[in-house]
């Protein structure tokens, strides 16, 4: 009997366009991502990495394939069923933070379990303990504009979390940090994955943030031409080899951030 993965992604392709003017963004690709994985996704731009983390979170439409999620097919579902299930197993982490200049941190963090109807000493119990684990306690009552990028993005790791989803999407998250906060960012990824047990797919063309991740899928051209496992590679040796196939595959960019 074939093992069941926790996320299974088959024959996906997304075309854009009208009529005889078509481009096909994602071409084909199937890969599967099983729970408490950090799975990395590269590629130059343009290559379909964004479009497929777009799809999976359900903010797009595929043109063809299927996405399931524990078996469920997000392709089969309404817009309300789709709704519903991003805000009860998703959760996201942006390079521009997406958080509310006019709420405090902590309000910021509450946002996703309050629109869930949940209790007043759920939330205030889970939003302490997330906020003890990624060391951001003493900047609750700040608002955001108050804080650094990197202490912002540490929030929004928090709210990504705070409602226990069964995934993290992460789009570029270190894009708009200095190099010590994009690895504080990193690191809080790597506890929140090891730690708390959350499964991460993240999207990168930068080699020292997919150096986190366990696995990386590597697409040109709007498919997946090539796979990495960290396995019981050293940091360095890890290093390379994701520099390797990025300059195989021609990511010109993966020094841009």
């Amino acid at each position: 009997m074939a093992k069941k993965h926790f996320i299974e992604v088959k024959n996906l392709v997304k075309n854009y366009g009208m009529g005889n003017i078509k481009v096909t963004a994602v071409d084909n690709v199937s890969f599967y991502v099983d729970k408490g994985a950090f799975i990395g996704i590269m590629g130059a731009s343009g290559s379909g990495k964004t479009t497929i983390l777009n799809i999976l979170s359900t903010i797009d439409k595929m043109s063809g394939g299927q996405v399931l999620y524990d078996m469920a097919d997000i392709s089969q579902m309404t817009e309300e069923e789709l709704s519903d299930f991003r805000q009860e197993n998703l959760g996201f982490v942006f390079q521009d933070y997406n958080l509310l200049d006019t709420l405090s941190i902590e309000e910021n963090i509450m946002l996703p379990m309050a629109l869930c109807g949940r209790k007043k000493e759920e939330i205030e119990s889970r939003v302490k303990s997330i906020s003890e684990t990624l060391h951001i306690c003493d900047i609750l009552s700040k608002f955001p504009y108050e804080v650094s990028g990197g202490q912002k993005q540490r929030a929004a790791c928090a709210r990504a979390l705070v409602n226990n989803p069964k995934l993290i999407l992460a789009d570029e998250p270190t894009g708009a940090l200095d190099s010590n906060s994009s690895a504080m960012l990193l690191h809080t990824l790597q506890i929140m994955n090891r730690e708390l047990g959350a499964t991460i797919l993240m999207v990168t063309h930068d080699v020292f943030s997919a150096c986190y991740c366990e696995k990386i899928l590597f697409l040109s051209d709007g498919k997946i031409c090539s796979e990495l496992e960290r396995g019981n590679m050293g940091k360095k040796e890890y290093l390379n080899r994701i520099l390797d196939m990025q300059s195989k595959i021609g990511g010109d960019d993966i020094y841009a951030e």
